[in-house]
């Protein structure tokens, strides 16, 4: 966070300084006066200088933005970035020739790169915001392969009368499967583990 004090013979002077030097403009300043200075007689003698505190406001999704285009940038496959924000959910859609490298396998890179920056848009934020991250629309084709593997996976279970467990997923992959197979009255889904390696299983109902 960007701060500095100004002074100026008014108060309005000591901000248009403030703003100078911080290369900024008003509308992304937090101006805080400590110090309203002072005319003095004839304008001279007695005079106090105007202090004030600039503060440089941080915009979190700007700062998420610029993470992504560092990191994706050193991975070797430079993005470029679409944000659509629904109530307190924030979108990064992320565009570019070697999306791949950042979607990684089953998407772990992609999970970690949506993990990370959270926590840099919630570090410059009042309020907290969940991220999403996708790209080449990895999400759809995701949540898609998910739904079918666990339709696949419970008629195993059902067929062999014994519990499948899946391999371990992060925790809203998790819910898709928990979802996808609630109607089925056939079958009872659980979490099971500890995160890093919490993962689903699949019980058949016994008759």
């Amino acid at each position: 966070m960007k701060q500095i004090t100004a002074t100026g013979q008014t108060v309005e002077e000591a901000v248009e300084s403030a703003l100078a030097q911080l290369q900024t403009t008003k509308d992304r300043t937090d101006i805080q006066i400590i110090d309203e200075g002072k005319k003095g007689i004839f304008g001279i003698f007695g005079s106090r200088p105007a202090v004030i505190k600039a503060t440089l406001k941080i915009d979190p999704f700007e700062e998420a933005i610029n993470y992504l285009k560092m990191v994706s940038k050193q991975l070797g496959a430079p993005v470029d970035i679409e944000v659509k924000q629904e109530g307190k959910q924030v979108h990064f859609l992320l565009s570019g020739e070697k999306l791949a490298l950042l979607i990684g396998k089953r998407g772990q890179t992609l999970n970690s790169l949506q993990y990370l920056t959270q926590l840099v848009i919630n570090r410059h934020s009042r309020q907290f915001y969940t991220v999403l991250l996708d790209a080449a629309d990895y999400r759809k084709r995701r949540y898609d392969t998910l739904v079918q593997l666990a339709e696949r996976l419970a008629e195993k279970a059902v067929r062999t009368g014994k519990e499948v467990a899946l391999e371990p997923m992060p925790s809203y992959e998790r819910k898709v499967i928990h979802t996808a197979l609630m109607a089925n009255k056939q079958i009872k889904t659980y979490s099971d583990g500890s995160d890093p390696h919490r993962h689903i299983v699949i019980s058949p109902v016994k008759r």
